[in-house]
């Protein structure tokens, strides 16, 4: 069964703390090559082995936590690849226009954008994000927010909690927003309430051990079409990840829906 993987990070390693690179390697050593190696076709040869058949690459911009990954490395990156979903993110700290910055963006081909509140400490609800989600609902591309805890130090977990994100799909009822990690730590429970009640919020389940989705989600059959497939490599392996994914007590038609199906509806894949 085909799989679409909503959740990997652009892995350059100078981009990124030499800590999070030891805690890649301590989470997923078997991918350690491709740590080491990545590449772009690197990247492909190893989606292409683990059954992935579109992946979606984000940007960080997490200088006091993580690192920095920009939006215009990740885009050079995917160029010319259908198949790697560039992800812009903007760090409103950083950015002193965060509109231009998004409409800079969109001109140079993302597909999305990643927020990340937990790791650069801010609101989603803060006002000079409202324009950037204009244009986003505006040019149908979703937004990916970083929705739970984190164990990385320097974050601050009360800026993940998921009720920002019902806020922001009241005011912008047409734009797709994904819930990523679900609510982890926390709020799976609310996590799960909000996507049962807004049409345009969907939760992607990386980030998260695989075996126990139905114990954080226990309508997942039931919500189906409202869950995307992510793994959040390299912290995590594609193929594994499948795996176990695979092994759950859930219908055909929902692993279907999961892997794949909603990932495509989402990214204008279909057709």
């Amino acid at each position: 069964m085909k799989a679409i993987d909503v959740h990997t990070h652009y892995a350059k390693g100078s981009c990124w703390k030499e800590w999070v690179r030891r805690w890649w390697e301590k989470m997923n050593p078997e991918d350690l090559w491709l740590i080491e190696g990545y590449s772009r076709e690197n990247l492909l040869r190893y989606m292409e082995e683990a059954g992935v058949e579109y992946a979606v690459v984000l940007a960080e911009r997490a200088p006091q936590v993580t690192g920095d990954t920009t939006t215009e490395e990740v885009v050079d990156f995917c160029k010319g690849c259908e198949r790697l979903l560039p992800f812009a993110n903007i760090n409103p700290h950083l950015s002193c226009y965060p509109y231009k910055d998004m409409e800079r963006y969109i001109e140079l081909g993302v597909r999305g954008l990643k927020l990340h509140p937990v790791h650069m400490r801010f609101h989603l609800t803060d006002s000079r994000l409202y324009p950037v989600y204009y244009l986003c609902e505006k040019h149908n591309l979703p937004v990916m927010v970083h929705a739970g805890t984190s164990i990385f130090p320097g974050s601050y977990d009360s800026y993940g909690d998921p009720r920002y994100v019902n806020e922001i799909a009241a005011d912008f009822p047409d734009l797709v927003l994904i819930m990523a990690h679900g609510g982890r730590g926390f709020w799976y429970e609310d996590a799960q309430f909000i996507v049962r009640h807004r049409k345009n919020v969907y939760i992607d389940i990386s980030g998260l051990p695989v075996h126990r989705l139905l114990d954080y989600f226990p309508r997942m059959e039931q919500l189906k079409e409202k869950f995307l497939f992510g793994t959040d490599w390299p912290g995590a392996s594609m193929k594994k990840s499948i795996e176990a994914f695979m092994a759950l007590s859930l219908s055909e038609a929902a692993k279907e829906a999961i892997l794949y199906r909603n990932a495509a509806r989402v990214f204008g894949l279909e057709g």
